[in-house]
């Protein structure tokens, strides 16, 4: 049984899903804008920012279908707790400087049988305002030649430490479907294509976040200097230990 088909671990899903629910109702005023723009299913690839270890939950609870990660298979800046949650999810686990052309692989088979795959483009979570894409997530959409769905998520740092009084407010914002898209050539000309797409696709996330929020994709001159700092991708020469994928 391929991972991609994952009968074996819906019952554990529902049951996360669930306790998500509860516990994002507990511990936060969580609203969610722009339900209309939910399409009815896949393929598709939802894509967001990126400024908390905890955004997947956030998708989680707003998507109304089984979704699958693209996520690291060494943490960045999440605490060591917090990897237990994708671990017992699931994902399509990529390993940093080597290609991780197993878990694309997957993540591509998944939208081919019309699954919704969700993707945090900027590649980790280091700051609070949106920085450039990696190409991954631009390649998978034109490999696959899916709609791409954009979500903001702001207010979900905000949570901790746990609380039952003066919960933070936690936005998920729906955009519209966009694409598909389809790119031609080779080599440089193709990359060149993956990388605009990659930038089209953190702008539609932009108009999603207050303006302070957007980073590298601020109108504004005064935001995009201040989060010049941010952009430098963090494992830019790291080089992790790519392993037998394992069928969890």
């Amino acid at each position: 049984m391929t991972q991609q088909s994952i009968p074996h671990r819906r019952p554990l899903r529902f049951v996360l899903r669930q306790l998500i629910h509860a516990a994002l109702g507990l511990f936060a005023d969580v609203n969610v804008i722009g339900r209309e723009n939910l399409p009815a299913g896949g393929p598709l690839v939802v894509v967001a920012n990126h400024f908390s270890f905890a955004d997947p939950v956030a998708l989680i609870h707003m998507a109304p279908w089984e979704v699958n990660f693209i996520a690291a298979a060494t943490p960045g800046f999440a605490p060591k707790w917090a990897g237990l949650f994708p671990k017992l999810w699931g994902a399509f686990w990529v390993y940093r400087g080597t290609g991780s052309r197993a878990a694309l692989k997957l993540a591509e088979n998944w939208l081919h049988q019309k699954g919704v795959l969700c993707i945090f483009p900027e590649g980790g979570a280091w700051a609070q305002v949106l920085r450039p894409p990696r190409p991954g997530t631009a390649y998978l959409a034109t490999r696959g030649q899916v709609p791409i769905l954009p979500v903001a998520i702001y207010g979900l740092n905000e949570i901790f430490p746990l609380r039952l009084t003066n919960r933070p407010r936690v936005t998920i914002r729906i955009g519209k479907p966009f694409g598909p898209f389809s790119i031609q050539g080779r080599g440089r000309q193709r990359r060149a294509q993956i990388d605009r797409l990659g930038h089209t696709i953190m702008e539609r996330i932009a108009a999603l976040l207050p303006e302070e929020m957007r980073g590298r994709y601020s109108d504004d001159p005064a935001i995009r200097a201040a989060a010049k700092p941010f952009e430098a991708y963090p494992w830019a020469d790291a080089v992790e230990g790519e392993v037998a994928y394992q069928r969890s």
